[in-house]
């Protein structure tokens, strides 16, 4: 899950990260009276910040400086409902202005390839850090950092060496990595990253823009996560998927796809592309059948699983088939055809797009001949994978 800047600045400020001002508002008037509170303490000076996940608000026009709390509301009306990148803002974040010295980057980040953690660190901060290690790399630190020990002292002492920091500068960085470190491990964050880390003129070092990601695997451990997340954003499917703890993203495609291990459904995504390619091709249709959705049910394929699944499929309008494909493991192909039939009886007349099955694995033939025996005029059974997503593209075809 991604944070917004404001609630990575107030997670960075529980840690002892040393940060700016900021009060979130969503009208002029909020902004305005944001900016009377927060200016007092920086000359009158704020910056107002559109509040969207996404990079360049800069360049959009979605950050600006006022001197009054006037001109504060004046650039909220401008950001407000402004488009960027796609997203919409809806918020704003009024922060105190500073006055900057110096720009760093910093961030620490989950480096899979080496199943280790990944310290970041560059004297030059406020430009895309992409950029930076395209153009420059060797202008941008790289620093492993042992998931046993973390960032202490001794550890952000060789992140600033490496960065090519004065001593001076180092021994004042030095100490807000550890605690930028105490964000990442305590929360369970994937990343965390500061950009700009900014020396004012009077010295100090402060995190003046964040992203935090935090890790929804370790969601049990911090039930107080569950307050961060932008729902009014969320794809209503989704959502809906979320509450009935179902591993569903939504796609752009019309072939609703199930399947059994996230592995599986990412292989039955490229099946179903492809066999919509080729039924598009001979077809001479414009828009080939895509996938319309990841949806890993796991292990236990029971009536109740394969009901709520197919009932948030058959919710998306844009499909028009269903591909059912899995295999039997430790969870026999019996018990997932009489999870089929029962969802299908659960849902009833809400059931009105067709389905293609492919069973394969423990007990296959017994799964087929429950399937064949109920005889769903909506069910269509195939036995492998391949014939399986051409039957579904090409129904998806025929509804176009």
């Amino acid at each position: 899950m991604d944070l917004f800047e404001y609630q990575a600045r107030d997670m960075f400020e529980a840690h002892g990260v040393p940060v700016l001002a900021g009060v979130v508002a969503d009208t002029a008037d909020g902004v305005r009276a944001a900016a009377e509170t927060v200016g007092a303490g920086s000359g009158g000076v704020v910056v107002v910040k559109a509040q969207v996940k996404a990079g360049g608000r800069g360049k959009a026009g979605g950050v600006k400086v006022a001197t009054s709390p006037e001109a504060a509301a004046e650039a909220a009306e401008a950001i407000l409902g402004m488009d960027i990148k796609g997203h919409t803002v809806h918020r704003v974040m009024v922060a105190a202005g500073a006055k900057i010295a110096e720009e760093y980057y910093f961030s620490v980040l989950l480096d899979r390839a080496n199943r280790s953690y990944l310290a970041m660190c560059s004297k030059e901060g406020g430009m895309e850090i992409e950029q930076l290690a395209v153009e420059r790399p060797d202008a941008l630190a790289r620093v492993p950092v042992d998931p046993n020990v973390g960032i202490d002292a001794a550890k952000a002492a060789e992140i600033v060496a490496a960065a090519g920091f004065d001593a001076e500068t180092g021994a004042a960085i030095a100490p807000v990595l550890e605690r930028l470190w105490d964000v990442y491990r305590e929360e369970d964050a994937t990343l965390v990253e500061v950009n700009p880390l900014v020396k004012t003129e009077d010295g100090s070092i402060v995190a003046l823009d964040g992203k935090v990601t935090l890790d929804e695997n370790a969601g049990f451990r911090h039930p107080d996560h569950a307050s961060l997340e932008d729902t009014a954003a969320a794809d209503p499917l989704e959502a809906a998927a979320k509450e009935k703890h179902l591993n569903y993203v939504k796609l752009d495609g019309d072939v609703g796809i199930i399947g059994n291990g996230a592995g599986l459904v990412m292989s039955t995504l490229d099946v179903v592309a492809y066999a919509g390619e080729t039924v598009a091709a001979e077809q001479g249709l414009a828009t080939p059948p895509r996938p319309a959705n990841f949806l890993d049910i796991g292990g236990g394929a029971s009536a109740e699983v394969m009901a709520n699944g197919m009932h948030i499929i058959l919710s998306d309008e844009q499909v028009k088939s269903v591909f059912v494909n899995v295999f039997g493991g430790i969870t026999s192909c019996d018990e997932v055809a009489n999870g089929i039939v029962g969802a299908l009886d659960r849902l009833g007349a809400d059931a009105t797009k067709p389905l293609v099955v492919r069973l394969d694995g423990n007990n296959v033939e017994e799964g087929r001949r429950i399937l064949a025996e109920r005889n769903h005029p909506l069910v269509s059974i195939e036995e492998t994978m391949d014939g399986a997503a051409r039957k579904a593209a090409e129904l998806a075809a025929a509804a176009k």
